[in-house]
């Protein structure tokens, strides 16, 4: 898509790890990005550090969500890009040590990553159908991120996967459905990537992950993620699909 310098961007999740790495390319390409986040603290940091504006939000609540989309429409302008980076992954077995998951964890997981993902892409669609069309008739770009647990969910993580599963099924659907109003829809799907919880882990742990990633064998970096991200952005023929981002690993059971 044609972006135009100050075009503005919602990009959830985006006080750490991978939605913080995009912020900051898309900052440094010249829009107007709007930082949305739980994190006041740490939100309102890195957006003074790039030059975005960071606008607090809790992606599992629908007041929440609309308040925020309004503020942002409001302050900013209408979208012309929505990466929905905001999610959680804690771990929790069918039936552990502790006995049966709550069914709190399950909807937990569903309702920021899944549901949270779906509601941002509803709320920037209704701003982006209005919006003049590029000279190749795009108004706008929807990117959601999975996970390679969407396709190889390790023990532990059947409530993680359900909701990174749910973001690759939705995404050919809404992308047909919006290719009317020339709204594309893509997701990523990261593999094991360097973010702070990631670096919070021992140098041996970091290490022994790396091993298993055959090509490069490291850790992915968020700049990398941004950097897929943005090319999504720019070739208007990448539309319906969700791109692996994971040195072609394959994760194992446990």
């Amino acid at each position: 898509m044609e972006l135009q310098r100050n075009s503005v961007v919602w990009v959830t999740g985006g006080a750490s790890g991978l939605g913080a790495a995009a912020c900051r390319l898309f900052a440094q390409k010249g829009m107007r990005v709007a930082l949305i986040d739980m994190n006041e603290e740490t939100g309102e940091k890195i957006a003074n550090q790039i030059g975005a504006t960071f606008f607090q939000c809790d992606v599992s609540s629908n007041a929440s969500v609309e308040s925020a989309a309004a503020q942002i429409t409001a302050e900013l302008g209408k979208p012309r890009v929505l990466l929905n980076c905001a999610g959680i992954a804690t771990p929790a077995k069918i039936i552990g040590k502790k006995g049966l998951m709550p069914m709190e964890h399950f909807e937990k997981l569903i309702r920021i990553n899944l549901i949270g993902s779906f509601n941002m892409m509803r709320l920037a669609t209704e701003q982006m159908m209005t919006l003049d069309a590029d000279g190749d008739g795009q108004r706008g770009v929807i990117i959601s991120t999975a996970s390679v647990a969407a396709y190889e969910g390790q023990i532990g993580q059947t409530a993680y996967s359900a909701s990174k599963g749910g973001i690759v099924g939705l995404t050919l659907p809404a992308a047909r459905e919006l290719a009317p109003f020339g709204i594309r829809v893509n997701a990523i799907a990261p593999g094991v990537f360097l973010t702070p919880l990631m670096a919070a882990m021992s140098e041996e742990v970091q290490q022994s992950l790396a091993a298993t990633i055959p090509n490069p064998s490291r850790l992915g970096h968020p700049d990398e993620f941004a950097q897929l991200a943005w090319h999504i952005i720019e070739n208007n023929y990448i539309n319906g699909t969700t791109i692996r981002l994971d040195g072609a690993l394959r994760m194992q059971p446990k």
